[in-house]
């Protein structure tokens, strides 16, 4: 695979160096540019091209939310805080992921990894799929397989997936990633909207423009958000809030 250009934005130096010295040791990555504030980047922009962006959430004259809010170009986004209460900012955003600081060079090459593999599947339905392929795509992606399987394209093969086993759905442009109950995840071509219409309505349930969720995985939910564990939660979007909470209601009202 080509490597992806990228460029790093940070109003702090120290955490700059620490981005390209990171960049350096990902052989995925080729750095284009590194950037004290996000008006030269934006500026950058407008005469180059990028296949990811990693950025800082607060900085001042224009903060790294309202730079991705601007961008006129399509590109992975990474978002690096200081803050965890920004990573809601950053899915309505449909960033890649969010890195919190300080963050070890594990867990950046770990969202380099999902950005590298979303970038490599965008590219490769470019190259391959005719529009007659595109429309059919549109018509079914997500097929269910009777009532304990779904029925998916990917890897280049056609796969059966347990549907017990979904513990969340997330959207990734015109692909989805299946979060499995084994810690895998499964990329595959589809929009969300096809996958919710496939799965379960009494089990699964759409939370966020970017998320779907399987109800049994839920331990908690409060502010906004959805816990799958102590440590790991999705958010709950505004559109989404009423619904979510009359399933919820009627789930605790069946169970008495």
């Amino acid at each position: 695979m080509n490597r992806m250009k990228c460029i790093a934005i940070d109003d702090e130096p120290l955490a700059l160096r620490q981005i390209k010295s990171y960049i350096a040791k990902t052989p995925s990555l080729e750095l284009c540019g590194l950037f004290s504030n996000a008006l030269d980047a934006r500026e950058f922009l407008t005469t180059e091209s990028v296949d990811l962006i990693f950025v800082d959430i607060n900085m001042p004259d224009l903060s790294g939310l309202d730079f991705v809010r601007e961008l006129n170009v399509k590109c992975g986004v990474i978002f690096t805080t200081a803050y965890a209460e920004y990573a809601l900012d950053g899915f309505r955003l449909n960033a890649v992921d969010y890195l919190l600081k300080p963050f070890p060079l594990s867990d950046f090459q770990r969202a380099v990894g999902k950005a590298a593999s979303l970038h490599e599947l965008i590219e490769l339905a470019r190259s391959q799929e005719s529009p007659a392929a595109a429309a059919d795509r549109e018509m079914a992606e997500a097929l269910p397989e009777g009532p304990e399987f779904l029925s998916i394209k990917a890897d280049y093969k056609t796969s059966l997936i347990r549907i017990a086993e979904i513990r969340y759905i997330e959207s990734e442009g015109e692909y989805v990633r299946l979060h499995m109950a084994d810690g895998n995840s499964i990329m595959t071509l589809f929009r969300l909207k096809n996958m919710e219409s496939a799965l379960p309505s009494e089990s699964f349930i759409r939370i966020h423009r970017s998320f779907i969720v399987n109800l049994k995985y839920i331990t908690s939910y409060a502010k906004g958000r959805v816990y799958l564990s102590e440590e790991e939660y999705l958010p709950i979007g505004d559109n989404y809030r009423s619904a979510f909470q009359k399933q919820i209601d009627g789930q605790d009202m069946a169970k008495k």
